[in-house]
């Protein structure tokens, strides 16, 4: 089977994507460093033609994106055009408003039942919907007797919703990101790469990929299986590191283990 392609998730340089200059130079950055795919995510007001024209101008692929909750169910049309404009198939929920977490199996079924007619709409454009979790999914809330985000794959179905695994929540989460992966096999076609490692002061931190204590030869031989088709690099926080270094790092790191 296929190893994933490698990809940057561009919220790790949120903060230099405000404007649409600030979107080019980190576009420039990213396809310099070796990304030949990103994620968009975090973006300023910027216009997506705009955004398309960069694309082409640095050769870089869209290969996924993040958006807000509330576009999909009130933009959805916008959100078609500016895909088809990106060519992109993959989008994803970034997070999710905690009503629908909160309330465990109630939550996951109003939240299925919304999905549904938007994910059919996204697949008759050729494009799905992800669900990308963080820590709290992984508890068990109301009355629940399994983390809430076992309970949602469980509901939706896999036409309906795929899953987008961030390898370090899953871990801040009690999880293992491996089996987590695993148990998503055939519904995934992406997944976030992002390494965790503990200081001697006993602070947990975000790290560059390879740099931290995360099972990565696990975790990509779990990818492979399971079919991912895009493994987004992120950091949220790089603390004193420019994110670039970061995202420099953690593609060197990646390919001496076999990707690219």
């Amino acid at each position: 089977m296929s190893k994933p392609v490698l990809g940057a998730q561009l919220y790790t340089c949120r903060s230099f994507c405000k404007t649409i200059e600030g979107v080019a130079e980190t576009f420039r950055k990213v396809a310099q460093i070796g990304y030949k795919t990103v994620q968009i995510s975090g973006f300023g007001p910027v216009n997506p033609k705009d955004v398309a024209k960069l694309l082409g101008d640095t050769g870089l692929e869209v290969s996924c994106t993040h958006l807000g909750w509330k576009r999909f169910q009130t933009e959805l049309d916008a959100v078609i055009e500016e895909h088809k404009l990106w060519k992109c198939t993959h989008l994803a929920v970034g997070s999710m408003p905690e009503e629908y977490f909160k309330t465990g199996m109630e939550g996951i079924k109003r939240f299925v039942d919304e999905l549904t007619p938007i994910a059919k709409k996204l697949a008759k454009e050729g494009m799905d919907f992800s669900f990308h979790n963080h820590n709290m999914e992984l508890a068990k809330v109301a009355g629940m007797r399994k983390p809430w985000l076992a309970a949602l794959y469980e509901t939706a179905p896999k036409d309906v919703l795929k899953a987008e695994i961030d390898t370090y929540w899953i871990t801040a989460g009690g999880g293992d990101p491996a089996a987590w992966i695993k148990m998503c096999a055939g519904r995934e076609p992406l997944v976030h790469f992002k390494d965790m490692l503990i200081t001697p002061d006993r602070e947990i931190r975000m790290a560059e990929i390879g740099e931290g204590n995360l099972n990565w030869q696990a975790i990509i031989q779990a990818c492979t299986d399971g079919g991912v088709e895009y493994a987004l690099v992120e950091q949220d926080n790089c603390y004193d590191r420019d994110p670039f270094e970061s995202l420099k790092i953690s593609l060197e790191n990646l390919k001496k283990m076999g990707l690219s």
